[in-house]
């Protein structure tokens, strides 16, 4: 194998661009001092690529030639910034045509001198002008005060709340009486050995009237027998709950003070997802911790379910929240209150929900009123329509929605047209996309209005009218109390499905307390079957196959063995007067 050495000596143009010679000796310089490759200076001073220089058949590859050079300064010459040639020696391989294509690199890079000529000075250049720096930190220094600037401003209207709570769990752990226990001889009666002990919690809150009105979570001071109240300045108050709305998670405490600081209401409505966000609070009892972050979403719902029905618009944050940030600010940058932090169970890794400062005004305003929270309700339970892949295919024709999954007994919808399995397209003409955004569209009209749906039914549009009725604290729940004792011979199994129907008898419908006479009652669902995933329950009664009516068992057979299981059979079903539907799916 032929090899030469070969000095590549670097020298910049007028252009800021590196020019290239190599010379050397050897059979395979057919080309010397005819070597030339251009490759531009990096302004960073730190680092010079070299391009791979051809010289006939032969090849000379250098890689990643570091320059080194403090204070190298490339505009545009190096000769005007009072530094001299750059000579950069590098010892690479030349492989002669002559043998084989294997490119064999023995040195890349071994050695690297750089070398000037002589000069009276080299002075460093700034990577950035001192100006520009300066103006940077000032920048900075701003920020940091409109930070702090805001901790300043709410911090002194911002409480803890210590909340004390009798323990109904019962008795103490044995091991508790062994470690609190007195010496044998000891008086000492510390505690009650054995008798419970009061939980005690802690949240944040803050003060929304100067006569000592506070804003926290219902969570916080649920079940309280006893309410303490620290404010900043170091004064304790006794306090005492105004007024709780459990479904938004909201609560209004009294203390009795005057001239207290408040904070200032913000508009949640405006707030704009990637603006500073700033949380006070508690967290684990380490009083008036003051994070921040950014808004990281708005109108997240389907956090918090409080029994059947949930309202949440969430605000999302990354600022931390934790356990005793509930219930306190979430603010702007101004110092505006934009939500009311809450703890969501289980979802506190990074992420960080508040209630937005605008409902929390709305109901808080009228707990202090001492109004009860009224609510209007069509009585039905929905989702998006998409939500369910598995029935996505039953629905072609229809783009967007919500699927009315169930009707709710003796609910405003069960006096309508409305059915299980429609899709709701519009509320009085507005568009409805998702179940969140038709939840907000009813909750805007007055309890008794009356409310015009636009429905999607197997193709068609049609019109349905629904007067609105007022939210229940509870909504019943179809109870499995009454046991089934069917007759064995009217009792069919529907094996593939996993269910058991019979004869809907009028003697079973009175037994049973259903509202219907017509159709046939589950008597049995076997676990992990297509119809315990679809979540058919004992004591539905299904009363039509895909818009088919069932009178009785064979007409329920017959209407099954039509059906196409891989499409998915559509069944309705009455639960307890409630009206909802299911598809089997065979393969499910």
């Amino acid at each position: 194998m032929s090899e030469s050495r070969w000095i590549v000596t670097a020298r910049t143009s007028s252009l800021g661009e590196m020019e290239m010679r190599a010379g050397g000796s050897g059979p395979s310089a057919v080309a010397q001092n005819n070597i030339k490759s251009t490759t531009p200076i990096r302004k960073t001073n730190r680092l010079l690529n070299t391009r791979i220089c051809r010289v006939g058949p032969d090849i000379i590859r250098a890689v990643s030639t570091t320059v080194i050079g403090a204070g190298l300064n490339c505009e545009p010459t190096f000769e005007q910034a009072g530094i001299g040639r750059i000579q950069l020696n590098v010892a690479c391989s030349v492989v002669s045509k002559f043998q084989p294509m294997r490119l064999s690199i023995l040195a890349l890079c071994v050695a690297l001198s750089t070398s000037f000529a002589a000069q009276p000075e080299v002075v460093p250049m700034p990577t950035v002008p001192a100006a520009v720096a300066e103006a940077g930190k000032d920048v900075v220094h701003q920020l940091n005060n409109a930070f702090a600037k805001v901790f300043e401003t709410v911090a002194p209207s911002v409480v803890i709340i210590e909340v004390s709570k009798k323990n109904d769990i019962g008795e103490s752990s044995p091991l508790d009486d062994l470690f609190f226990q007195g010496a044998p001889d000891d008086n000492n009666q510390r505690r009650n050995p054995g008798g419970p002990r009061p939980i005690q919690s802690e949240g944040s809150g803050f003060i929304v009237r100067p006569d000592g009105y506070i804003f926290t979570n219902f969570h916080v001071v649920e079940g309280a027998d006893k309410i303490d109240v620290k404010l900043r300045d170091g004064r304790n108050f006794s306090g005492r709950v105004v007024g709780t709305d459990e479904k938004t998670d909201i609560a209004v405490v009294k203390i009795d003070a005057k001239d207290l600081p408040v904070v200032q209401l913000g508009d949640s409505d405006a707030v704009r997802v990637g603006q500073f966000a700033f949380a006070i609070g508690a967290p684990f009892k380490l009083d008036y911790t003051f994070t921040y972050g950014v808004v990281s979403g708005k109108g997240r719902s389907k956090l918090l379910q409080t029994g059947a029905y949930s309202i949440s618009d969430y605000l999302q944050t990354d600022a931390s929240i934790n356990p005793g940030n509930s219930g306190g600010p979430l603010c702007d940058i101004d110092g505006k209150v934009i939500g009311m932090n809450t703890l969501i169970n289980g979802m506190n890794r990074g992420l960080g929900f508040a209630i937005p400062v605008n409902m929390a005004k709305e109901i808080g305003t009228e707990l202090i009123a001492g109004h009860k929270i009224m609510r209007p309700w069509l009585g039905i339970r929905i989702e998006t329509l998409g939500d369910d892949p598995t029935i996505r295919d039953l629905f072609k024709g229809a783009d967007k929605g919500v699927v009315v999954r169930t009707i709710e007994a003796d609910a405003p919808a069960s006096k309508s047209d409305l059915r299980p399995f429609d899709v709701i397209t519009h509320v009085d003409g507005t568009p409805i996309d998702s179940d969140s955004q038709l939840q907000h569209e009813v909750l805007k009209k007055k309890i008794g209005q009356s409310v015009q749906l636009s429905v999607w039914r197997k193709g068609q549009t049609i019109k349905v009218p629904i007067k609105t009725g007022e939210l229940p604290n509870e909504i019943a729940q179809a109870s499995n109390a009454l046991p089934i004792q069917p007759a064995p011979p009217t009792q069919e199994s529907v094996g593939k499905f996993g269910l058991q129907v019979q004869e809907l008898t009028k003697d079973v419908a009175e037994r049973l307390h259903l509202p219907v006479q017509q159709g046939v009652v589950v008597t049995d669902v076997e676990d992990n079957s297509i119809a315990a995933a679809q979540d058919i329950q004992r004591e539905d009664v299904i009363t039509e196959v895909d818009g088919k009516p069932v009178t009785n068992v064979k007409s329920f057979r017959e209407a099954l063995t039509k059906a196409d299981p891989k499409r998915g059979v559509l069944l309705y079903l009455d639960r307890k007067g409630s009206k909802t539907f299911a598809v089997l799916k065979a393969g499910d």
